[in-house]
């Protein structure tokens, strides 16, 4: 008895002492902050006091976490109602009147990278991609295109980082004239902390010179919060929108789809579905990529951060988990509106760890927009074809969105008539290709690609005119 009851005291002691900790670490934590604080004007004490405080939640349950957040043996293969077929979504069919379900939709574009994977610096929504047209360039097209069309007025709503904002406001100027509306929103900035002593290594509220690295915009899970603070949220929903379909900008393949718009609308209203992830078979290229789960009866998001070590493997198999996130969600405005004011959205944190240039250890707590799935109702998954899923992510990507396999139209994309066979080829192109600038260089023309299965380039390789790949 004694034996147990010492372990006990033991444990609860452990327990304790643990609890002080971490009482200390949010006591100091709230300190930096309010000191960071008071070295801002007001009115950036204003939006960053907004920000803290979502970090402060965001620590605070950092703190609290124990272990992978999955638990493995819980982990089931989701219903086989949960993710409906695409095909079985579009034989449905459109309503003589598509409009009045447009006119419920906005478009919001993840646009707060940087070039930077492909040796850009600035914007990376800004990087051309075909025929000088730029991401953001075909987006507004591709929305201006389906506003004509259809008569329909769905805006676009950028939501970009500290990082992006100037370069993209500057911008935005040459599309005054272009029939869609659009509406900018920051993501929150949280400060980086360093990885031993839990705080935060920025000095002041500044961007530059020594606190050039200490911030970051973490990750897209924070648009809930920051498209709430910001006050579009309210704005769209006075103006009668119902929906956002939300997609990363760099892939060239999320356009609005009229069928997952219809069936989302079609709903009875008690049984309406809050929010649609876009998945699609994965492919060995794929494994990294998130997967959906039936967990403690919810759908829910596995991402490979949350896999405990033992089971990555597993995870990356194509048999078990057959199809991945492509970051292409259809959610409903009213249903964030009430779980944001409930506080109800419970986002699984990224520990993003990061070694800054002068070699200090830091993290960054992240969260992931498509981990709220499990918090909205009747949410489900559609498994759409793999042409909508087309990123942009390196030089050896861009080389295929700038060749003959795709056509433009309006700003979309699609795979040309022209190839036989519907799989886009295998790319990888050498360090010698890796930055924009040297990858152009390197091709008088972008070479005929329709018949290519499969390319890999290493070495000092150049291009001539009206080459012609068959392999």
């Amino acid at each position: 008895v004694c034996d147990f009851r010492h372990a006990d005291l033991t444990r609860g002691a452990m327990t304790e002492f643990q609890e002080k900790l971490r009482q200390q670490h949010e006591e100091s934590m709230h300190r930096e902050l309010e000191a960071l604080l008071s070295t801002a004007n007001k009115t950036e004490a204003e939006i960053s006091r907004k920000d803290f405080d979502g970090f402060k939640k965001l620590f605070h349950r950092f703190l609290q976490v124990k272990g992978p957040s999955v638990d493995w043996a819980k982990i089931n293969r989701p219903p086989e109602d949960s993710i409906q077929p695409y095909e079985k979504i579009k034989a449905k069919g459109l309503p003589d009147n598509i409009t009045t379900s447009l006119n419920k939709l906005a478009v919001v574009k993840l646009n707060g990278g940087l070039g930077t994977s492909m040796g850009c610096k600035g914007t990376k929504s800004l990087i051309s991609v075909r025929n000088e047209n730029t991401f953001l360039d075909l987006t507004v097209q591709q929305i201006e295109h389906l506003n004509k069309t259809f008569n329909a007025d769905v805006p676009l709503v950028l939501m970009n980082s500290f990082n992006t904002d100037d370069d993209t406001k500057k911008i935005l100027q040459k599309y005054k004239h272009h029939r869609v509306n659009i509406h900018t929103f920051n993501q929150s900035r949280y400060p980086r902390i360093n990885k031993e002593s839990l705080l935060p290594i920025a000095k002041n509220m500044g961007m530059g010179g020594e606190n050039s690295e200490a911030w970051y915009p973490p990750g897209h899970g924070d648009i809930y919060a920051s498209f709430f603070n910001c006050g579009l949220l309210d704005k769209l929903i006075a103006e009668g929108k119902e929906y956002i379909f939300v997609s990363n900008i760099d892939n060239l393949g999320a356009t609005v789809d009229l069928f997952i718009l219809h069936h989302l609308m079609s709903q009875p209203a008690d049984k309406r579905c809050e929010f649609i992830m876009e998945v699609t078979d994965k492919t060995r290229a794929d494994v990294k990529g998130g997967t959906l789960i039936q967990y403690e009866d919810h759908l829910r998001l596995l991402e490979i951060a949350q896999v405990p070590k033992a089971h990555v493997d597993e995870f990356k198999s194509v048999t078990k988990f057959k199809i991945f996130n492509t970051n292409n969600l259809w959610i409903s405005l009213p249903a964030i509106k009430r779980l944001h004011e409930k506080n109800a959205m419970d986002l699984e944190i990224i520990v993003n760890p990061k070694t800054l240039d002068g070699g200090l250890n830091v993290i960054q707590l992240e969260t992931a927009v498509g981990a709220a799935i499990k918090s909205f109702n009747n949410a489900m998954g559609v498994n759409v074809p793999r042409s909508r899923f087309l990123p942009v992510k390196t030089s050896s990507d861009l080389l295929l969105v700038m060749s003959n396999l795709y056509s433009l139209d309006a700003g979309s994309l699609t795979m040309s008539k022209k190839r036989e066979f519907p799989t886009t080829p295998h790319v990888k192109l050498g360090s010698s290709f890796t930055k924009v600038q040297e990858f152009l260089s390197r091709f008088e023309s972008i070479p005929d690609m329709l018949e290519l299965d499969h390319l890999t380039v290493s070495g000092d390789v150049t291009f001539g005119k009206n080459v012609s790949l068959k392999v």
